[in-house]
């Protein structure tokens, strides 16, 4: 008997979403996929709805009118804002199938506090921390004082991944501390802060789909999260992404498991937080061992555009799963041993101010690579930039020095006027 085809409705903008349809577009499954709002990217293989997600009654009504089976909740901020739990309280859709956490869950990412006190509870390595406000201020930074730099500064709530510091000095951390807390950087993110010791060694990340119980890894991977090269400068959303992680070995996968991902999920069943979606683990590996920088609670941009073409399997056949837990856990999910690396084009001045408008050629020129499409639009049948992080450009080979080779020819072919990227990805890691 041929399984019934899905209709798919992904909510984002970016280009994970992009990534994240390109892979779904690709199942025997779909029957229609929708991506609200989408961009210049995901229109080429879906249908983009001009509607605001953060409507409800406008996203109701699509769901319903386009019969929709499986909802995937690309970022995190209407999944910190309890999408989830307003979707699932109404019975007009409980056979809604949801990606993404309810509003309990998402507090992994939405506040670092409850992140940090939710892993000492449950003794999963992290690094040690103390937090303050507004009226603790002065203690904070008698805090620093008595402690030896570089210190880790984190707003506590959502800052669009810019809401990280690490300071080398004190006077550099006190004065970060003003910004956010005095000065509200990050608007009431910022009412907290977390500063944590400063960890040294090799940063990945590791992702997994779970149903709460049962869990699948995902294909593991390394970003790089500064503006400039040799990992100097401002922290950005990201400027780029390798996978597989050669460090992350089987022992090493094994250590994670154990440490990591199960005592997370078992904490979750002990605070009766039921969770269904992605989980991101930022982790760092110290002297062999890993500890987690933080949580996310959807997948991580510009890691998804290195990890989807990675997966084999059907990727839509595991999300629909989701919801029969036997049927879930009997899934094998395929990965390939090919090695895929992201290069993220961005617009000069990014992460901070920049000027949108630009013309961008050089894009049919792209033959070895996937083009995933970010800060870019369509103006009178002409590419223009539209963000800080206008294009990834992603290639999968078979090994990783052949994808940095074949993807850094290919990203030489795109132009407009002040572009930016990164020429050192996957360096680190090739040495």
């Amino acid at each position: 008997m041929t399984e019934q085809k899905r209709n798919v409705l992904i909510i984002g903008s970016g280009g994970r979403e992009h990534a994240i349809s390109w892979k779904i577009k690709q199942s025997a499954l779909l029957k229609n996929l929708y991506v609200a709002p989408g961009n210049s990217g995901t229109a080429q293989i879906a249908e983009n709805l001009n509607i605001n997600p953060s409507n409800y009654s406008q996203l109701k009504t699509t769901i319903i009118n386009k019969n929709i089976d499986l909802l995937i909740v690309g970022p995190e901020v209407p999944l910190v804002e309890g999408i989830h739990d307003q979707l699932k309280a109404d019975d007009d859709l409980r056979e809604l199938k949801i990606i993404g956490p309810k509003k309990k869950g998402a507090m992994l990412e939405g506040s670092k506090l409850f992140a940090k006190q939710f892993m000492q509870k449950y003794n999963i390595p992290t690094a040690g921390f103390q937090h303050f406000d507004a009226n603790s201020i002065k203690d904070a930074k008698q805090f620093m004082q008595k402690n030896t730099p570089p210190f880790v500064i984190k707003a506590d709530g959502l800052a669009a991944g810019k809401g990280v510091f690490i300071c080398q000095e004190l006077q550099e951390a006190c004065d970060i501390l003003d910004e956010i807390i005095v000065n509200s950087k990050f608007g009431e993110a910022g009412n907290q802060v977390v500063i944590e010791e400063f960890l040294e060694g090799i940063e990945l990340s590791v992702f997994i789909l779970t149903d709460g119980v049962n869990y699948k890894i995902l294909p593991a991977a390394k970003d790089y999260k500064r503006i400039g090269e040799n990992d100097t400068g401002l922290n950005t959303g990201g400027m780029g992404a390798v996978s597989p992680v050669p460090f992350a070995d089987k022992q090493f996968m094994a250590k994670i498991k154990n440490k990591i991902i199960e005592p997370t999920l078992e904490g979750l069943r002990i605070e009766k937080i039921a969770y269904s979606g992605f989980i991101f683990f930022g982790l760092i590996k110290v002297n062999d061992e890993p500890f987690v920088i933080e949580y996310n609670v959807r997948l991580g941009d510009p890691e998804t555009q290195a990890i989807m073409p990675r997966i084999k399997s059907d990727f839509l056949d595991v999300l629909l799963k989701i919801d029969s837990p036997k049927e879930f856990e009997d899934h094998v999910l395929e990965i390939s041993s090919k090695s895929a690396s992201t290069i993220i084009i961005t617009s000069g001045g990014y992460p901070e101010k920049y000027t949108n408008g630009y013309t961008v050629s050089g894009l049919e020129k792209i033959k070895n690579s996937h083009v995933f499409h970010a800060g870019l639009k369509i103006e009178n049948d002409t590419y223009k930039t539209n963000g800080g992080r206008v294009l990834a450009i992603t290639n999968c080979a078979k090994n990783l020095k052949e994808s940095l080779t074949l993807n850094y020819k290919d990203v030489c072919n795109i132009k407009f006027e002040k572009l930016y990227f990164r020429k050192d990805i996957g360096q680190d890691i090739v040495k």
